[in-house]
Protein backbone atom coordinates (compact mmCIF):
# COMPACT_ATOMS: atom_id res chain seq x y z
CA UNK A 1 0.00 0.00 0.00
CA UNK A 2 1.22 3.50 -0.76
CA UNK A 3 -0.22 6.92 -0.13
CA UNK A 4 1.02 10.16 -1.66
CA UNK A 5 -0.33 13.67 -1.23
CA UNK A 6 0.70 16.17 -3.89
CA UNK A 7 0.02 19.85 -3.40
CA UNK A 8 -0.84 22.51 -5.93
CA UNK A 9 1.38 25.22 -7.32
CA UNK A 10 2.49 28.35 -5.50
CA UNK A 11 4.39 29.70 -8.48
CA UNK A 12 4.40 29.60 -12.27
CA UNK A 13 5.58 26.00 -12.47
CA UNK A 14 3.33 23.19 -11.31
CA UNK A 15 5.17 20.81 -8.91
CA UNK A 16 2.92 17.83 -9.56
CA UNK A 17 2.87 15.64 -12.62
CA UNK A 18 1.20 17.07 -15.69
CA UNK A 19 2.24 15.76 -19.09
CA UNK A 20 5.42 17.54 -20.23
CA UNK A 21 3.80 18.59 -23.50
CA UNK A 22 1.10 20.44 -21.56
CA UNK A 23 3.61 22.35 -19.46
CA UNK A 24 5.63 23.22 -22.56
CA UNK A 25 2.51 24.49 -24.30
CA UNK A 26 2.64 21.79 -26.95
CA UNK A 27 -0.69 20.26 -27.98
CA UNK A 28 -1.37 17.18 -25.86
CA UNK A 29 -4.39 16.04 -27.81
CA UNK A 30 -7.89 17.39 -27.99
CA UNK A 31 -9.25 14.73 -25.68
CA UNK A 32 -7.13 15.36 -22.60
CA UNK A 33 -9.81 16.60 -20.17
CA UNK A 34 -7.45 18.55 -17.94
CA UNK A 35 -5.93 20.34 -20.93
CA UNK A 36 -9.46 21.19 -22.04
CA UNK A 37 -10.42 22.48 -18.59
CA UNK A 38 -7.32 24.68 -18.57
CA UNK A 39 -8.08 25.97 -22.06
CA UNK A 40 -11.59 26.96 -20.99
CA UNK A 41 -10.17 28.68 -17.91
CA UNK A 42 -7.60 30.62 -19.93
CA UNK A 43 -10.32 31.92 -22.24
CA UNK A 44 -12.41 33.14 -19.30
CA UNK A 45 -9.59 34.90 -17.46
CA UNK A 46 -8.82 37.09 -20.48
CA UNK A 47 -12.03 38.96 -19.58
CA UNK A 48 -11.12 39.37 -15.90
CA UNK A 49 -8.54 41.60 -14.30
CA UNK A 50 -7.10 38.96 -12.00
CA UNK A 51 -3.85 39.26 -10.15
CA UNK A 52 -1.29 36.95 -11.71
CA UNK A 53 -0.89 34.94 -8.54
CA UNK A 54 -4.64 34.40 -8.17
CA UNK A 55 -4.96 33.14 -11.74
CA UNK A 56 -1.96 30.87 -11.16
CA UNK A 57 -3.55 29.48 -8.00
CA UNK A 58 -6.73 28.55 -9.85
CA UNK A 59 -4.90 26.73 -12.65
CA UNK A 60 -3.90 23.82 -10.44
CA UNK A 61 -5.49 21.64 -7.75
CA UNK A 62 -5.00 22.62 -4.15
CA UNK A 63 -4.08 19.06 -3.24
CA UNK A 64 -4.08 15.57 -4.68
CA UNK A 65 -4.24 12.22 -2.93
CA UNK A 66 -3.22 9.06 -4.76
CA UNK A 67 -3.69 5.70 -3.06
CA UNK A 68 -2.88 2.11 -3.93
CA UNK A 69 -4.71 -0.47 -1.85
CA UNK A 70 -5.43 -4.23 -1.72
CA UNK A 71 -8.87 -5.85 -1.89
CA UNK A 72 -9.63 -9.50 -1.19
CA UNK A 73 -11.66 -10.98 -4.03
CA UNK A 74 -14.32 -13.65 -3.63
CA UNK A 75 -11.86 -16.37 -4.70
CA UNK A 76 -9.48 -15.20 -1.91
CA UNK A 77 -7.01 -13.62 -4.37
CA UNK A 78 -5.63 -10.22 -3.39
CA UNK A 79 -5.93 -7.57 -6.09
CA UNK A 80 -4.40 -4.08 -6.03
CA UNK A 81 -6.37 -0.99 -7.06
CA UNK A 82 -5.46 2.65 -7.69
CA UNK A 83 -7.62 5.47 -6.38
CA UNK A 84 -7.60 9.27 -6.28
CA UNK A 85 -9.14 12.23 -4.46
CA UNK A 86 -8.37 15.71 -5.78
CA UNK A 87 -9.29 19.06 -4.20
CA UNK A 88 -9.19 21.94 -6.65
CA UNK A 89 -10.26 24.83 -4.38
CA UNK A 90 -11.88 25.46 -1.01
CA UNK A 91 -12.13 29.24 -1.30
CA UNK A 92 -15.95 29.11 -0.98
CA UNK A 93 -16.19 26.31 1.56
CA UNK A 94 -15.62 22.56 1.99
CA UNK A 95 -14.91 20.71 -1.22
CA UNK A 96 -17.66 18.78 -2.97
CA UNK A 97 -17.48 16.26 -5.78
CA UNK A 98 -18.38 12.81 -6.99
CA UNK A 99 -16.69 9.42 -6.83
CA UNK A 100 -16.18 7.70 -10.20
CA UNK A 101 -15.48 4.01 -10.73
CA UNK A 102 -14.10 3.48 -14.23
CA UNK A 103 -11.49 1.24 -15.80
CA UNK A 104 -10.15 4.09 -17.93
CA UNK A 105 -10.05 6.72 -15.16
CA UNK A 106 -6.88 8.85 -15.14
CA UNK A 107 -5.50 11.47 -12.79
CA UNK A 108 -6.02 14.10 -15.49
CA UNK A 109 -9.71 13.10 -15.62
CA UNK A 110 -10.01 13.66 -11.88
CA UNK A 111 -8.14 16.98 -12.04
CA UNK A 112 -10.43 18.26 -14.77
CA UNK A 113 -13.59 17.12 -13.02
CA UNK A 114 -12.48 18.76 -9.77
CA UNK A 115 -11.81 22.04 -11.57
CA UNK A 116 -15.19 21.92 -13.33
CA UNK A 117 -16.84 21.26 -9.96
CA UNK A 118 -15.23 24.40 -8.54
CA UNK A 119 -16.73 26.46 -11.36
CA UNK A 120 -20.08 24.68 -11.03
CA UNK A 121 -20.39 25.47 -7.32
CA UNK A 122 -19.24 29.04 -7.92
CA UNK A 123 -21.75 29.53 -10.72
CA UNK A 124 -24.60 28.16 -8.61
CA UNK A 125 -23.59 30.25 -5.57
CA UNK A 126 -23.13 27.16 -3.43
CA UNK A 127 -20.80 27.30 -0.40
CA UNK A 128 -18.52 24.56 -1.76
CA UNK A 129 -15.22 24.22 -3.52
CA UNK A 130 -14.54 21.60 -6.18
CA UNK A 131 -13.31 18.05 -5.67
CA UNK A 132 -13.43 14.71 -7.46
CA UNK A 133 -12.32 11.18 -6.77
CA UNK A 134 -12.45 7.67 -8.05
CA UNK A 135 -10.98 4.22 -8.47
CA UNK A 136 -9.54 2.65 -11.59
CA UNK A 137 -11.91 -0.31 -11.81
CA UNK A 138 -14.70 -1.71 -13.95
CA UNK A 139 -17.46 -2.04 -11.31
CA UNK A 140 -19.57 -4.37 -13.46
CA UNK A 141 -16.82 -6.98 -13.22
CA UNK A 142 -17.04 -7.11 -9.43
CA UNK A 143 -19.50 -9.08 -7.33
CA UNK A 144 -21.61 -7.07 -4.86
CA UNK A 145 -19.38 -8.20 -1.97
CA UNK A 146 -16.20 -7.31 -3.88
CA UNK A 147 -17.65 -3.90 -4.71
CA UNK A 148 -18.46 -3.30 -1.06
CA UNK A 149 -14.98 -4.34 0.11
CA UNK A 150 -13.35 -2.11 -2.51
CA UNK A 151 -15.58 0.84 -1.54
CA UNK A 152 -14.96 0.49 2.17
CA UNK A 153 -11.20 0.20 1.69
CA UNK A 154 -11.13 3.21 -0.65
CA UNK A 155 -13.26 5.18 1.82
CA UNK A 156 -10.75 4.34 4.55
CA UNK A 157 -7.83 5.45 2.37
CA UNK A 158 -9.31 8.86 1.57
CA UNK A 159 -10.76 9.43 5.04
CA UNK A 160 -7.76 11.63 5.86
CA UNK A 161 -9.32 14.23 3.55
CA UNK A 162 -13.09 13.76 3.69
CA UNK A 163 -15.52 14.95 6.34
CA UNK A 164 -18.81 16.87 6.61
CA UNK A 165 -16.91 20.14 7.16
CA UNK A 166 -13.96 19.45 4.84
CA UNK A 167 -14.83 17.31 1.79
CA UNK A 168 -18.18 15.72 0.92
CA UNK A 169 -18.24 12.98 -1.77
CA UNK A 170 -21.26 12.06 -3.92
CA UNK A 171 -22.10 9.51 -6.63
CA UNK A 172 -20.76 9.76 -10.17
CA UNK A 173 -20.28 7.40 -13.09
CA UNK A 174 -20.04 3.82 -11.86
CA UNK A 175 -21.27 4.59 -8.34
CA UNK A 176 -24.73 4.90 -6.81
CA UNK A 177 -26.60 5.49 -3.52
CA UNK A 178 -25.54 2.07 -2.19
CA UNK A 179 -21.87 2.94 -2.70
CA UNK A 180 -22.47 6.21 -0.83
CA UNK A 181 -24.13 4.25 2.00
CA UNK A 182 -21.02 2.07 2.35
CA UNK A 183 -18.78 5.14 2.36
CA UNK A 184 -20.90 6.89 4.99
CA UNK A 185 -21.01 3.78 7.16
CA UNK A 186 -17.24 3.23 6.89
CA UNK A 187 -16.48 6.82 7.86
CA UNK A 188 -18.99 6.66 10.71
CA UNK A 189 -17.54 3.40 12.08
CA UNK A 190 -14.10 5.03 12.22
CA UNK A 191 -15.56 7.93 14.23
CA UNK A 192 -17.74 5.79 16.47
CA UNK A 193 -21.06 7.44 15.64
CA UNK A 194 -23.24 8.06 12.59
CA UNK A 195 -22.29 11.05 10.40
CA UNK A 196 -24.82 11.22 7.52
CA UNK A 197 -23.53 14.59 6.21
CA UNK A 198 -20.16 13.12 5.17
CA UNK A 199 -21.60 12.09 1.77
CA UNK A 200 -24.59 13.04 -0.34
CA UNK A 201 -26.57 11.05 -2.85
CA UNK A 202 -27.15 8.28 -0.30
CA UNK A 203 -30.44 6.41 0.25
CA UNK A 204 -33.28 8.37 1.84
CA UNK A 205 -33.50 5.82 4.65
CA UNK A 206 -30.13 6.93 6.06
CA UNK A 207 -30.33 10.68 5.52
CA UNK A 208 -30.50 11.07 1.77
CA UNK A 209 -32.65 13.76 0.22
CA UNK A 210 -35.86 13.21 -1.67
CA UNK A 211 -35.38 14.25 -5.29
CA UNK A 212 -31.60 13.71 -5.30
CA UNK A 213 -31.60 10.76 -7.72
CA UNK A 214 -33.55 12.76 -10.32
CA UNK A 215 -31.86 16.10 -9.59
CA UNK A 216 -29.25 16.18 -12.37
CA UNK A 217 -31.70 15.11 -15.07
CA UNK A 218 -34.33 17.51 -13.74
CA UNK A 219 -31.84 20.37 -13.88
CA UNK A 220 -30.92 19.45 -17.47
CA UNK A 221 -34.59 19.52 -18.48
CA UNK A 222 -35.14 22.90 -16.79
CA UNK A 223 -32.20 24.47 -18.62
CA UNK A 224 -33.41 22.98 -21.93
CA UNK A 225 -36.80 24.58 -21.35
CA UNK A 226 -35.15 27.94 -20.66
CA UNK A 227 -32.94 27.64 -23.76
CA UNK A 228 -35.90 26.82 -25.97
CA UNK A 229 -37.69 29.92 -24.68
CA UNK A 230 -34.57 32.02 -25.25
CA UNK A 231 -34.24 30.80 -28.83
CA UNK A 232 -38.00 31.14 -29.38
CA UNK A 233 -38.40 27.47 -30.25
CA UNK A 234 -41.83 26.14 -29.23
CA UNK A 235 -41.47 23.72 -26.33
CA UNK A 236 -44.39 21.62 -27.54
CA UNK A 237 -42.97 18.89 -29.79
CA UNK A 238 -39.43 20.30 -29.73
CA UNK A 239 -37.32 17.32 -30.82
CA UNK A 240 -34.72 15.93 -28.41
CA UNK A 241 -31.97 13.35 -28.94
CA UNK A 242 -30.21 12.00 -25.85
CA UNK A 243 -26.79 10.38 -25.86
CA UNK A 244 -26.39 8.43 -22.64
CA UNK A 245 -29.53 6.81 -21.25
CA UNK A 246 -28.26 6.27 -17.72
CA UNK A 247 -29.60 8.05 -14.66
CA UNK A 248 -29.17 11.56 -16.11
CA UNK A 249 -30.36 10.80 -19.63
CA UNK A 250 -33.36 8.71 -18.63
CA UNK A 251 -34.61 11.27 -16.10
CA UNK A 252 -34.07 14.09 -18.60
CA UNK A 253 -36.08 12.18 -21.20
CA UNK A 254 -39.04 11.63 -18.85
CA UNK A 255 -39.20 15.23 -17.63
CA UNK A 256 -38.67 16.68 -21.11
CA UNK A 257 -41.48 14.42 -22.37
CA UNK A 258 -43.74 15.62 -19.55
CA UNK A 259 -42.95 19.21 -20.53
CA UNK A 260 -44.25 18.48 -24.05
CA UNK A 261 -41.01 17.84 -25.90
CA UNK A 262 -40.63 14.89 -28.26
CA UNK A 263 -37.78 12.50 -27.53
CA UNK A 264 -36.82 11.07 -30.93
CA UNK A 265 -33.59 9.21 -30.09
CA UNK A 266 -31.70 7.80 -27.13
CA UNK A 267 -28.53 5.75 -26.84
CA UNK A 268 -26.42 3.79 -24.39
CA UNK A 269 -22.85 2.54 -24.69
CA UNK A 270 -24.03 -0.27 -26.98
CA UNK A 271 -25.91 1.96 -29.42
CA UNK A 272 -29.30 3.58 -29.65
CA UNK A 273 -32.75 3.77 -31.16
CA UNK A 274 -34.54 6.42 -33.23
CA UNK A 275 -38.16 7.04 -34.04
CA UNK A 276 -39.16 10.21 -35.87
CA UNK A 277 -42.64 10.23 -34.32
CA UNK A 278 -41.16 10.05 -30.81
CA UNK A 279 -40.24 7.49 -28.16
CA UNK A 280 -41.94 6.72 -24.85
CA UNK A 281 -39.28 7.23 -22.14
CA UNK A 282 -41.17 5.16 -19.57
CA UNK A 283 -41.36 2.23 -21.99
CA UNK A 284 -37.61 2.58 -22.69
CA UNK A 285 -36.83 2.43 -18.98
CA UNK A 286 -39.03 -0.65 -18.59
CA UNK A 287 -37.20 -2.35 -21.45
CA UNK A 288 -33.82 -1.63 -19.88
CA UNK A 289 -35.03 -2.99 -16.55
CA UNK A 290 -36.31 -6.15 -18.23
CA UNK A 291 -33.64 -6.83 -20.88
CA UNK A 292 -30.64 -4.68 -20.00
CA UNK A 293 -30.59 -2.79 -23.33
CA UNK A 294 -32.69 -0.62 -25.61
CA UNK A 295 -31.53 -1.88 -29.00
CA UNK A 296 -34.60 -4.04 -29.67
CA UNK A 297 -37.13 -1.39 -28.74
CA UNK A 298 -40.32 -2.00 -30.71
CA UNK A 299 -40.96 0.00 -33.89
CA UNK A 300 -37.70 1.98 -33.62
CA UNK A 301 -34.64 2.06 -35.86
CA UNK A 302 -31.24 1.16 -34.46
CA UNK A 303 -28.57 3.88 -34.67
CA UNK A 304 -25.02 4.26 -33.43
CA UNK A 305 -23.86 6.85 -30.92
CA UNK A 306 -22.00 8.60 -33.73
CA UNK A 307 -25.20 8.80 -35.78
CA UNK A 308 -27.20 10.15 -32.83
CA UNK A 309 -24.78 13.04 -32.35
CA UNK A 310 -25.43 14.33 -35.86
CA UNK A 311 -29.21 13.79 -36.00
CA UNK A 312 -31.31 16.74 -37.08
CA UNK A 313 -33.11 17.86 -33.91
CA UNK A 314 -33.82 20.89 -31.80
CA UNK A 315 -31.87 19.68 -28.76
CA UNK A 316 -28.96 17.27 -28.45
CA UNK A 317 -28.41 16.13 -24.86
CA UNK A 318 -24.84 14.94 -24.36
CA UNK A 319 -25.24 12.91 -21.16
CA UNK A 320 -22.67 10.14 -21.66
CA UNK A 321 -19.09 11.18 -20.87
CA UNK A 322 -16.26 13.52 -21.88
CA UNK A 323 -15.07 14.30 -25.42
CA UNK A 324 -18.09 13.21 -27.43
CA UNK A 325 -18.34 16.29 -29.66
CA UNK A 326 -14.88 17.07 -31.03
CA UNK A 327 -13.36 18.83 -34.02
CA UNK A 328 -13.91 15.61 -35.99
CA UNK A 329 -17.71 15.61 -35.78
CA UNK A 330 -18.76 19.12 -34.62
CA UNK A 331 -19.18 20.35 -38.18
CA UNK A 332 -21.78 17.64 -38.78
CA UNK A 333 -23.92 18.46 -35.74
CA UNK A 334 -27.43 19.50 -36.82
CA UNK A 335 -28.93 20.26 -33.41
CA UNK A 336 -29.85 23.86 -32.64
CA UNK A 337 -29.09 23.47 -28.92
CA UNK A 338 -26.59 21.22 -27.13
CA UNK A 339 -27.38 20.48 -23.47
CA UNK A 340 -24.32 19.13 -21.66
CA UNK A 341 -25.73 16.61 -19.21
CA UNK A 342 -22.23 15.11 -18.85
CA UNK A 343 -19.07 16.90 -17.77
CA UNK A 344 -16.82 18.01 -20.61
CA UNK A 345 -18.66 16.38 -23.55
CA UNK A 346 -17.60 19.15 -25.94
CA UNK A 347 -13.94 19.98 -26.56
CA UNK A 348 -12.67 23.57 -26.91
CA UNK A 349 -11.94 22.93 -30.59
CA UNK A 350 -15.52 21.78 -31.13
CA UNK A 351 -16.77 24.86 -29.26
CA UNK A 352 -15.21 27.12 -31.88
CA UNK A 353 -16.87 25.22 -34.72
CA UNK A 354 -20.28 25.11 -33.01
CA UNK A 355 -20.16 28.81 -32.14
CA UNK A 356 -19.47 29.63 -35.78
CA UNK A 357 -22.50 27.50 -36.68
CA UNK A 358 -24.68 29.41 -34.14
CA UNK A 359 -25.35 26.26 -32.13
CA UNK A 360 -26.38 27.30 -28.62
CA UNK A 361 -24.54 25.37 -25.89
CA UNK A 362 -25.90 24.99 -22.37
CA UNK A 363 -22.50 24.50 -20.69
CA UNK A 364 -21.94 21.59 -18.35
CA UNK A 365 -21.24 23.70 -15.26
CA UNK A 366 -24.75 25.11 -15.66
CA UNK A 367 -26.66 22.33 -17.40
CA UNK A 368 -25.86 19.43 -15.06
CA UNK A 369 -25.57 21.46 -11.85
CA UNK A 370 -28.86 20.07 -10.51
CA UNK A 371 -27.05 17.17 -8.86
CA UNK A 372 -24.66 19.24 -6.76
CA UNK A 373 -27.45 21.72 -6.01
CA UNK A 374 -29.66 19.07 -4.41
CA UNK A 375 -26.55 17.55 -2.83
CA UNK A 376 -26.12 20.92 -1.12
CA UNK A 377 -29.74 20.74 0.04
CA UNK A 378 -29.16 17.19 1.30
CA UNK A 379 -26.04 18.29 3.22
CA UNK A 380 -27.99 21.15 4.84
CA UNK A 381 -30.81 18.78 5.79
CA UNK A 382 -28.35 16.31 7.33
CA UNK A 383 -26.60 19.01 9.36
CA UNK A 384 -29.86 20.26 10.85
CA UNK A 385 -31.63 16.86 10.97
CA UNK A 386 -34.67 18.38 9.30
CA UNK A 387 -35.94 17.21 5.92
CA UNK A 388 -38.09 18.88 3.27
CA UNK A 389 -40.78 17.25 1.10
CA UNK A 390 -39.84 16.48 -2.50
CA UNK A 391 -42.08 19.25 -3.84
CA UNK A 392 -40.06 21.82 -1.90
CA UNK A 393 -36.77 20.30 -3.04
CA UNK A 394 -37.83 20.43 -6.69
CA UNK A 395 -39.06 24.01 -6.34
CA UNK A 396 -35.79 25.14 -4.75
CA UNK A 397 -33.84 23.36 -7.50
CA UNK A 398 -35.86 24.97 -10.28
CA UNK A 399 -35.47 28.46 -8.83
CA UNK A 400 -31.71 28.09 -8.48
CA UNK A 401 -31.31 26.64 -12.00
CA UNK A 402 -33.41 29.36 -13.64
CA UNK A 403 -31.56 32.10 -11.75
CA UNK A 404 -28.19 30.70 -12.79
CA UNK A 405 -29.36 30.43 -16.42
CA UNK A 406 -30.47 34.07 -16.37
CA UNK A 407 -27.15 35.14 -14.83
CA UNK A 408 -25.20 33.36 -17.57
CA UNK A 409 -27.30 34.95 -20.30
CA UNK A 410 -26.79 38.40 -18.76
CA UNK A 411 -23.02 37.84 -18.61
CA UNK A 412 -23.07 36.63 -22.21
CA UNK A 413 -24.70 39.90 -23.28
CA UNK A 414 -22.42 42.09 -21.16
CA UNK A 415 -19.16 40.47 -22.24
CA UNK A 416 -20.39 39.59 -25.75
CA UNK A 417 -19.18 36.00 -25.41
CA UNK A 418 -20.72 32.52 -25.91
CA UNK A 419 -22.57 30.92 -23.02
CA UNK A 420 -19.70 28.67 -21.87
CA UNK A 421 -17.28 31.57 -21.59
CA UNK A 422 -19.94 33.62 -19.80
CA UNK A 423 -20.55 30.83 -17.26
CA UNK A 424 -16.82 30.42 -16.65
CA UNK A 425 -16.37 34.19 -16.23
CA UNK A 426 -19.05 34.30 -13.53
CA UNK A 427 -17.64 31.28 -11.73
CA UNK A 428 -13.98 32.31 -11.87
CA UNK A 429 -14.83 35.84 -10.76
CA UNK A 430 -16.69 34.56 -7.69
CA UNK A 431 -13.86 32.21 -6.70
CA UNK A 432 -11.15 34.83 -7.25
CA UNK A 433 -13.16 37.40 -5.27
CA UNK A 434 -13.39 34.92 -2.39
CA UNK A 435 -9.63 34.34 -2.47
CA UNK A 436 -8.88 38.07 -2.33
CA UNK A 437 -11.43 38.74 0.42
CA UNK A 438 -10.04 35.90 2.55
CA UNK A 439 -6.48 37.09 1.94
CA UNK A 440 -3.29 35.09 1.47
CA UNK A 441 -2.09 33.20 4.55
CA UNK A 442 0.17 33.92 6.38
Amino acid sequence: MSTEIQRGASGPLCPFSISKSLIDGVAVGEENPYANALAQFEKAVTYLNLKRGVAETLRYPKRELSVTFPVEMDNKDIKMFRGYRVHHSFALGPTKGGIRYSSDLTLDDVRALAMWMTWKCGLMNLPFGGAKGGVVVEPKELSPRELERLTRRYASEISILVGPESDIPAPDMGTNPQVMAWMMDTYSMHRGYSIPAVVTGKPVEIGGSLGRTEATGRGVAVTIREALRLKQIPIENATVAIQGFGNVGSVTSKIAHDMGMKVVAVSSSKGGVYRESGLDPQALVRQIDETGNILDFKDADQITNAELLVLKCDVLVAAAKENQVTSRNAGSVRARIIAEGANGPTTPEADEILNDMNVFIIPDILCNAGGVTVSYLEWVQDLQSFFWPVEEINLKLQKLMVKAFENVMEASRIYKVPSRVAAQILAVRRISDAIMIRGIYP
